[in-house]
C-alpha cells in the first residue's frame, strides 16, 4: 500500500476540475461551480500562479487532493497557508490519504516557517470534523465568516 503526494502537472487541469466538481457533489454545492478547465489551468499553471493544488496518489492512481494558497498575518507578520480544498474520493478514504495530505501542507508550513494552516469546514459535516478534532485541529468559533459577492459587490465595487 503506498501513498504519493505530488504537485499537480500542467496537464492535470481537468482531473483538478473534476476532483472540485466531486467534492461540490459531496458538499451539496455543485450547482455553485462555474469554474472551467482553462480557469483551473490558468490559475494553477499560469504566468504567476498564486494558487497551488497537490495530489494524492494511491498505489498510483489520483484519489484526491488540495487546493491551498499563502496568507498574511498582520498580526504575527507572517504568512500561512489556507487550505481552500481537500478532498479523498469515498473509496479510498479510511487509508490515511486525508491525513497525509493535511500532513503535506504542515510539513510545508514547518520548512517554511510558516505559523499557521488554516481552512473552513460545513457546520454538518460531521465526518470531517471528527476528523479534524483527531489530528488536533481547533476550532475558531470566535470569528464570523462574512462574504461580499453578486449584486452587492458590484454596487460597492462601482461606488453606489
Amino acid at each position: 500500500m503506498s501513498l504519493t503526494i505530488r504537485p499537480a502537472r500542467p496537464d492535470e487541469a481537468g482531473l483538478v476540475l473534476g476532483f472540485i466538481r466531486e467534492l461540490a457533489e459531496y458538499e451539496k454545492l455543485l450547482h455553485e461551480v462555474a469554474a472551467t478547465e482553462a480557469d483551473i489551468a490558468l490559475a494553477l499553471f499560469g504566468p504567476n500562479p498564486r494558487t497551488f493544488c497537490d495530489i494524492a496518489e494511491w498505489e498510483g492512481e489520483p484519489v484526491g487532493f488540495t487546493v491551498w494558497f499563502y496568507t498574511y498575518s498582520t498580526f504575527s507578520g507572517r504568512h500561512g497557508i489556507w487550505l481552500e480544498d481537500l478532498y479523498v474520493r469515498p473509496g479510498q478514504r479510511g487509508r490515511g490519504i486525508g491525513k497525509g495530505l493535511i500532513a503535506h501542507l504542515a510539513r510545508r508550513c514547518v520548512e517554511e516557517a510558516l505559523p499557521r494552516l488554516a481552512w473552513w469546514v460545513l457546520n454538518w459535516n460531521e465526518p470531517s470534523r471528527v476528523f479534524y478534532r483527531s489530528i488536533g485541529a481547533a476550532a475558531q468559533d470566535e470569528w464570523t465568516v462574512k462574504r461580499l459577492e453578486g449584486e452587492a459587490l458590484a454596487r460597492l465595487g462601482q461606488g453606489s
